[in-house]
């Protein structure tokens, strides 16, 4: 008899409709239609900030349709700081500020779930200042290399 491969069971899977309904929640949007559009903005505009390993790793733990918009993007060659990201996307979609850090954080807390700690730390190490708060972390200091 062969070993066959077994999904993990280790992780519960979300599904897309799922992840509209915590949005939903955290963002106190009142349609899903809304929740929706914030996921779809938001995530796109994170798709042009996070590259490499953890652009895949991120992608996995979404699920199939967060993804595809994730990864439909292309990275900048620009990396924003955490209020460039916001002020970005209040530009791309004509909100103001305020409603795009809203969203920001709706969606962000939703993605923050999914990814877990280990993968969180790893974008973040990534991304210039300023992305922690708006996954709902703590900003800390990154160390500076002592002059010689």
């Amino acid at each position: 008899m062969y070993d066959q491969p077994r999904p993990d069971r280790s992780a519960p899977v979300t599904t897309f409709d799922q992840m509209l309904e915590r949005v939903r929640y955290e963002g106190a949007y009142p349609t899903r239609e809304r929740a929706e559009e914030a996921v779809r903005t938001v995530l796109g505009a994170l798709g042009r900030q996070v590259t490499g390993d953890e652009r895949v790793a991120l992608a996995q733990c979404l699920p199939v349709e967060a993804a595809l918009v994730l990864t439909a993007q292309i990275p900048a060659t620009e990396k924003l700081t955490g209020w460039g990201f916001v002020k970005d996307l209040a530009d791309r979609t004509g909100a103001s500020p305020a409603v795009a850090r809203w969203d920001v954080g709706a969606v962000l807390a939703a993605v923050t779930r999914l990814a877990g700690p280990d993968l969180l730390d790893r974008i973040l190490l990534q991304l210039p200042d300023g992305y922690a708060l708006l996954f709902g972390q703590a900003q800390l200091r990154r160390p500076q290399p002592v002059a010689a």
